[in-house]
């Protein structure tokens, strides 16, 4: 090995390391990735940020600005509502949501369909006396499929195309993913609604009325009247226990104390944290006569006091708008799951002042598996975790939107104007067809389409830009430039050589299948955009090496970067499902074994008949 290759291995060493770690976000990974590369002189500094001029990186934002008009412009609930069968056994609704998931993950951001298809599937859970987690696990999986089978489906296909293009041959159509993609998730979505969804671990008892997440953490003050006041902690946990609810610490004095003695006095002003799900939740507070900690903000109090005693000044419209919100009779509780990528991960409600900036109170957190001993107020939140809100409706949508969150009960949305539907639907086929038969590059057709649906007024200009996932973007653009070091230093030849000498030894199908499963290996711990990007330079100098064509290969890494089915960490859409469907970190892989395998069996053959050696 060269000095050059030896400089790439580690630095790909250490970016897939950090990316398996989690401990720091991709983005920032794969910024610190290229750096590296440019100060070890492997980008030259003039090219290190011309991937974010690549056709790919600008196709993604396209295509995520798209998905946000169908989501706004309700197209999709529509869809959702004339599609889903109102009654019927498990199996066929399971089959109808998944594929559905699938269908709309084809031409959209997977993470927004399964946002969108999240409180139908909870409602049918419910109807099914299901536990969720049992449709919430094949949604997420579902919509995860529906990706690999056309070009925009997932970011891995754009990338697969862009290194295609740079192999000296044409990018991959807007269809030429479909054949091997809707045999590999057909195949998925028959295992996963005959048997599959049987194997999601049941995480609580059917039957329950409403939807439960598992315990939450809540802080109960107790008042000077309360029955509690008085009383020890075990007299207390006593009574507590027909609610079956329990509690797991207390505050006293702005002090915390975890595990706190049984034999302890409660007093007067003391803070209970209960771990309980709502329904115990709230016949604890009645039978000791709790009250809920941040359910009155005395800070909107002691605003408005002293708004009315100096009515003039500068505060007044603000002072008029918290008295509209205290006395607002729409005042509601909602219960909303954060995305991974949402600017609530590792900040508390302090940081974005929830209650004086919003006019929303966090009543409790559910963070499935595991219990914080942090306040509710300085509790640094977590991807999946759980959020109990109480607010006024449009202060609750608001909250969604901004920090990216979905809520998790059916939503009241106003129906789309037909006008609306009509165009968000005509403008996102004109810039499939405009790619598929190739009138204009997939990147100048989402573009454009995205422009029009501005100019249409089907979207805000300000939503323009907020509806493209950025992280995303940063990572396409900064990866790509290190996996042409990865090429350009002649190391991916190098992985190359050794998968077809030393382990598949000649052979074309098992290099095939070698490929595929490094593939899959990597994408369950680290971004599938990323896995894409490191393993397609190994595909086509594996290609290379045994005279064969690159396509087999790239498709390969395609389908294998879609396979994100064993840990939560390994696709947004497995975080986004991690909290409202009670999971652990080893129930995925129950369920995403067997459909990794149905994908290795399916896929093989496939890529083979439709794209030979």
């Amino acid at each position: 090995m060269t000095a050059d290759q030896y400089t790439i291995t580690v630095i790909l060493t250490g970016m897939i390391v950090l990316f398996i770690w989690d401990r720091w976000r991709h983005d920032f990974v794969s910024i610190a990735g290229l750096l590296a590369c440019v100060f070890t002189g492997l980008v030259a500094p003039g090219e290190a940020f011309a991937g974010f001029g690549h056709p790919a990186v600008i196709t993604v934002a396209g295509v995520l600005i798209l998905s946000g008009v169908l989501e706004s412009s309700g197209a999709a609930d529509v869809l959702v509502r004339t599609v889903m069968p109102r009654s019927a056994g498990p199996t066929l609704t399971i089959a109808v949501l998944v594929g559905l998931a699938a269908v709309m993950s084809a031409f959209m951001n997977n993470v927004g369909a399964l946002a969108l298809l999240i409180p139908v599937a909870i409602q049918i859970a419910a109807r099914q006396k299901l536990p969720p987690g049992r449709l919430l696990m094949p949604l997420a999986f579902g919509s995860i499929l529906g990706g690999m089978t056309t070009l925009i489906g997932t970011p891995p296909n754009l990338i697969v195309s862009g290194f295609r293009a740079q192999n000296g041959a044409e990018t991959f159509a807007m269809f030429d993913f479909t054949p091997v993609g809707v045999a590999v998730a057909g195949a998925g979505i028959l295992f996963i609604a005959l048997f599959g969804w049987r194997l999601v671990p049941e995480r609580r008892k059917a039957g329950s009325q409403g939807f439960e997440i598992g315990a939450y953490l809540t802080e109960a003050r107790v008042p000077e009247k309360s029955k509690a006041a008085g009383k020890t902690l075990y007299e207390i946990e006593q009574a507590l226990d027909e609610a079956d609810a329990q509690v797991v610490g207390l505050i006293r004095h702005d002090l915390r104390i975890p595990a706190p003695d049984p034999r302890r006095r409660i007093q007067p002003d003391d803070i209970l944290v209960i771990e309980a799900d709502p329904p115990a939740l709230r016949e604890s507070l009645s039978i000791l006569g709790l009250k809920l900690e941040e359910d009155k903000p005395a800070d909107w109090e002691e605003t408005l006091r002293e708004c009315r005693e100096h009515p003039e000044g500068e505060q007044a419209a603000r002072c008029a708008e918290i008295e509209k919100a205290v006395q607002s009779d729409e005042v509601s509780l909602a219960e909303m799951v954060l995305f991974s990528d949402s600017s609530l991960v590792g900040r508390t409600v302090t940081d974005i002042r929830l209650r004086t900036l919003h006019h929303i109170n966090l009543l409790a957190v559910s963070r499935q598996g595991r219990r914080t001993t942090a306040r509710l107020r300085s509790m640094p939140l977590a991807a999946g975790d759980v959020l109990l809100l109480q607010g006024e409706r449009d202060a609750l949508n608001d909250f969604a939107i901004r920090f990216g969150a979905a809520p998790l009960a059916e939503r009241t949305l106003k129906l789309p104007r037909k006008r609306e539907a009509i165009l968000a639907g005509t403008v996102m086929a004109a810039g499939v067809g405009a790619a598929a038969f190739g009138l204009v590059p997939a990147a100048i057709s989402f573009l454009g389409a995205a422009l029009a649906s501005v100019l249409l007024r089907l979207m805000p200009p300000r939503r323009f830009y907020s509806s493209v996932d950025w992280p995303v973007v940063v990572l396409l653009g900064t990866l790509i430039p290190v996996a042409q070091a990865v090429a350009g230093t002649g190391t991916a030849a190098l992985i190359g050589r050794a998968l077809v000498e030393e382990v598949a030894r000649g052979h074309g199908v098992l290099s095939l299948v070698l490929i595929l499963l490094v593939t899959m290996t990597l994408t369950s711990f680290m971004s599938n955009a990323a896995t894409a990007a490191v393993m397609c330079p190994v595909a086509i100098s594996t290609a290379h090496k045994l005279a064969a064509s690159a396509d087999p290969f790239l498709m390969a890494v395609a389908v294998g970067s879609s396979c994100a089915f064993l840990t939560p960490i390994s696709h947004q859409n497995n975080t986004l499902i991690l909290g409202p469907g009670g999971f652990r970190f080893a129930d995925y892989w129950q369920l995403g074994l067997p459909l990794e395998i149905i994908v290795l069996a399916v896929g093989v053959p496939m890529i083979l008949v439709v794209w030979p050696l």
